[in-house]
Order: structure tokens, then sequence, then C-alpha cells
């Protein structure tokens, strides 16, 4: 199918881009340097992403290693992973951070699954935001007579189909994860 509206197809995709970025944070039970994507330490009054301030090691397949460039900074990260929805105490020992990934247990799956769920639900929304505005658009340029009644009608035809491959997209994605999550 030619794209005839990219730039609300582009809204689209990065959209679904997001969804899996927020996917690859949730933990599955191995270490993933991803995890950490998410967290922000406050780093000199600054909200920083770990990666910028530390070297993120996978010395196995169950474990995490954060060694920061400034010794000082150990704590700032510590804080920052307690005080996420990781669910992982990391140790500190002075020179290094180590996350270990334990097992899930059937309740943290479930909670990680309800967790991306509502993730895909929220780029659902989003995908249907961008839907919305692209009519609103097209509406617009109808009262101005610059398009047609008949034309209102296919675009919006158009979009709806548009519309329901990404959310599509974004069921697969989700089922994907899902599955991931209770096969471990």
């Amino acid at each position: 199918m030619i794209d005839k509206y990219p730039e609300y197809s582009a809204k689209m995709q990065r959209t679904t881009e997001v969804l899996s970025a927020q996917f690859d944070s949730v933990r599955a039970g191995r270490a993933n340097v991803a995890v950490l994507d998410q967290i922000r330490v406050e780093y000199y009054g600054t909200p920083t992403p770990i990666q910028q301030i530390a070297t993120v090691a996978t010395p196995d397949p169950r474990s995490l290693s954060i060694q920061p460039w400034d010794v000082s900074s150990l704590k700032l990260i510590e804080k920052a992973i307690l005080e996420s929805d990781l669910g992982i105490n990391p140790q500190n020992d002075g020179k290094v951070i180590r996350l270990n990934f334990p097992q899930l247990t059937e309740e943290r799956r479930k909670e990680l699954i309800k967790q991306i769920k509502k993730y895909a639900e929220d780029a659902k929304i989003a995908i249907r935001n961008v839907r919305r505005d692209a009519i609103d658009n097209f509406k617009d340029q109808k009262k101005k007579s610059e398009i047609t009644e008949d034309d209102l009608k296919n675009v919006e035809k158009e979009l709806q189909k548009l519309t329901d491959d990404f959310i599509k997209e974004i069921d697969n994605i989700t089922a994907k994860k899902e599955k991931e999550l209770l096969a471990i």
C-alpha cells in the first residue's frame, strides 16, 4: 500500500518504536542493559541516564555490573535504582554496583504482564490521537472548501485502516513480549 499520509504514518511508527523501547526496559528474568534505559540519576542537578555516567556490563546472564566513572556518583546511582520500579536491590561494594536478576516468580510475571499491557494501551491511545488530529486537520480543510465531502470520507476510511494496521502491530509486539515473559 502506498503511504498517502507519511507524516501521520511516521508519528504512528514512532509510537510503536517507543513501545518497543519500553518493552526492552521491562526485565524478563535475564540481565539486559536496556532495563536501565528508563532510570535517571540526579547527577549535578540534571537527570542523567546511567549509561552516560557509568560503564554497564553483563558479566553473566543473570547480573549487571555498573561501574561509574566518578566514584562519588555511586550512591546516586544506587538511590535511582532503588527508587525505580525495577524490583532489584543493588549491591554496592564501594567501586561497582551489582544487580542480580533472580528467577521471576509467577506473581512478578503477572505484574510485568500488567505493566506491558498498560504500555500497549497507552500506545494505542497515542495512535488514536494521531488519527483524531489527522481527521480534525482534514475537517478544517473541508470547512475551507479545500477538499470535498467525498474526499473527507475517503480520508477517514484510509486513516482508519492505517490506525487499525498500527494497532494490530502493537498487539503483535505485546503478544510477543507476553510470551517471552511467560516462557522464562
